[in-house]
C-alpha cells in the first residue's frame, strides 16, 4: 500500500504550507523542492508564481517550468513532504540542480519517505515524457544520495563548485515506468 500521493497545492493547502515552512526555518533546514517557498512572504506570493511556473508561457523569468507537488499522507492527510519536478534543464540545473528538488520534514525522516516520494515523481516525470531524469545532492548528503540510487539511479561524476561537491546521477525511464510501480 502506498504511504503517500502527490497532490498540486491548491489554497486550501494554505495553512499545511505555511507550516511545512516555518518548521524548516525553525530547524534551520532547506527548502529544496518547493518553489521558493522560504522567499515568499505570503503564501498568496508563494502560489502565484507556482501557478505561473507551470507553463512555459507564463514561467518566470530565470526559470523553466516546472511543477512541485505536496506529499501528502494517505492515511491522515498530513503533509510529509514537497517535490519539485523541472520540465527541462537550463545550464545551471544540467550541472547542479537537476530535474528534481526535494525535502522531507524533519519530524518525518528516516521512515522511507523521501524514496516513496521520489518514486511518485519519476512516474510523474514519465507523464511528461521525460527519459532521461537528473537528480543531483551534495556529496555529504548521503541520505538523498542512498533515496537517489534506490529509485535506481547511476553515478555520472562529481562537480566541484567552491567548496561544494555535487553528485550528478541519472535515471533512465522506460515507456513502461509508470506500470511498473
Amino acid at each position: 500500500m502506498k504511504r503517500l500521493k502527490l497532490v498540486l497545492p491548491t489554497p486550501a493547502y494554505k495553512e499545511k504550507l505555511m507550516n511545512y515552512k516555518r518548521e524548516f526555518i525553525e530547524n534551520g533546514d532547506s527548502l529544496d523542492g518547493t518553489a521558493g517557498l522560504r522567499k515568499a512572504e505570503t503564501f498568496e506570493e508563494w502560489y502565484s508564481g507556482f501557478c505561473d511556473n507551470l507553463r512555459e508561457e507564463t514561467v518566470r523569468d530565470g526559470l523553466v517550468p516546472a511543477t512541485t507537488y505536496m506529499a501528502i499522507s494517505t492515511a491522515d492527510g498530513r503533509l510529509i513532504g514537497m517535490i519539485d519536478i523541472r520540465h527541462r534543464l537550463d545550464d545551471y540545473l544540467l550541472n547542479f540542480g537537476g530535474h528534481i528538488g526535494y525535502s522531507i520534514r524533519k519530524s518525518e525522516r528516516q521512515q522511507g519517505y523521501a524514496t516513496e516520494m521520489l518514486g511518485l515523481a519519476l512516474s510523474e516525470c514519465a507523464k511528461l515524457n521525460i527519459k532521461k531524469v537528473l537528480i543531483t545532492c551534495d556529496k555529504d548528503n548521503v541520505a538523498s544520495a542512498r533515496t537517489i540510487i534506490n529509485n535506481g539511479a547511476i553515478l555520472e561524476n562529481e562537480i566541484l563548485e567552491g567548496n561544494r561537491i555535487t553528485q550528478r546521477y541519472w535515471i533512465i525511464l522506460d515507456e513502461d515506468y509508470e506500470n511498473n510501480l
